[in-house]
């Protein structure tokens, strides 16, 4: 967990009691314990959350780095220094953990809109515009303007970094049968208000003769010919950054993109990688309404930088 939740003036207090917590309690328990996390690899929750499914309190007493401080102090300063940026929707979270949420019942209805009507919604500000749909399909032609933010359970998460919960949401979804599964992952960090979504899909956009834009994909071998003519752009946690990365690559953590996207160069040919390709697509649908014509994504980003051997500079590199 993370000691900063209920804002500067307790974080110190919770910080220190997370840490009587862990020697008090936790490290009195056999090392054979077994322990379920609450929380996955990637979450804002917490720094650097393993990807592991369960662990062992022997495994953590070794490896975790919060269980080698000896002392209160080292212990919050660490805590206060490795917490992650906090998300947007976490002051409406803090809001509904205190007085409870409200009772929906049913999914909210989503109101469908054939082409025409969608368009003018998005001309008329109805709502902010998100595609749902897979980093490649997003990349092979999209509705200018949208945010690809694709319709995998951490949806919810980035929903939750980079969407202002008061504003109504226009979908694009993968398929109409896909509407109540992203309904729900939207629903999981309180975005419940959507001003509809785009009926028959891109398949219908297209065929209305409604203008698309397209944003190219590179290999991570290309990425490394390339790399020295090239923008790179690393868009990962300031914890992964630290693991390693490819050299020359600059480094803005995803959801400051949008506040610092004026430190890159709109002129110079940009790639943009992450862990996976994913937070990169939505990075790059973030680059693109801003002036970025010659614009990549790296499908498979680090994972297959990784898996392919190519170069790697800092911890994980010589």
């Amino acid at each position: 967990g993370r000691p900063d939740l209920l804002g500067s003036d307790h974080t110190k207090e919770l910080a220190e009691k997370q840490f009587h917590t862990l020697r008090d309690f936790y490290l009195k328990l056999p090392d054979h314990v077994i322990i379920y996390p609450n929380h996955g690899a990637g979450s804002p929750c917490g720094a650097d959350i393993g990807d592991r499914l369960s662990s062992t309190i022997g495994y953590e007493r070794k490896f975790n780095k919060f269980l080698q401080f000896a002392d209160a102090k080292s212990f919050t300063d660490h805590a206060i220094k490795t917490a992650p940026p906090v998300p947007k929707y976490y002051p409406v979270m803090k809001r509904l953990n205190a007085k409870g949420p409200e009772i929906i019942g049913n999914l909210p209805g989503v109101q469908a809109l054939p082409p025409k009507a969608f368009k003018e919604a998005i001309d008329n500000k109805a709502g902010v515009l998100v595609d749902t749909r897979t980093m490649l399909a997003f990349g092979g032609g999209h509705i200018p303007g949208a945010l690809n933010i694709g319709g995998l359970p951490i949806l919810s998460i980035w929903a939750g970094w980079l969407l202002d919960p008061d504003q109504p949401i226009l979908l694009v979804v993968e398929s109409d049968d896909d509407l109540e599964k992203i309904v729900r992952l939207f629903i999981r960090t309180g975005y419940t208000k959507f001003a509809g979504y785009l009926v028959g899909g891109m398949k219908a956009w297209d065929a209305a003769g409604f203008p698309l834009e397209k944003i190219g994909q590179m290999s991570v071998h290309e990425l490394n010919e390339r790399k020295s003519t090239l923008q790179v752009l690393d868009v990962r946690s300031p914890g992964e950054w630290k693991k390693g990365r490819v050299a020359g690559a600059r480094h803005i953590f995803l959801p400051e993109l949008r506040k610092r996207v004026g430190e890159l160069d709109r002129t110079k040919p940009t790639a943009v990688y992450c862990g996976s390709g994913y937070r990169a697509s939505i990075a790059t649908s973030i680059l693109k309404p801003e002036g970025f014509n010659e614009l990549w994504n790296v499908p498979g980003s680090w994972e297959a930088w990784k898996k392919a051997k190519l170069p790697v500079e800092g911890a994980d590199g010589e």
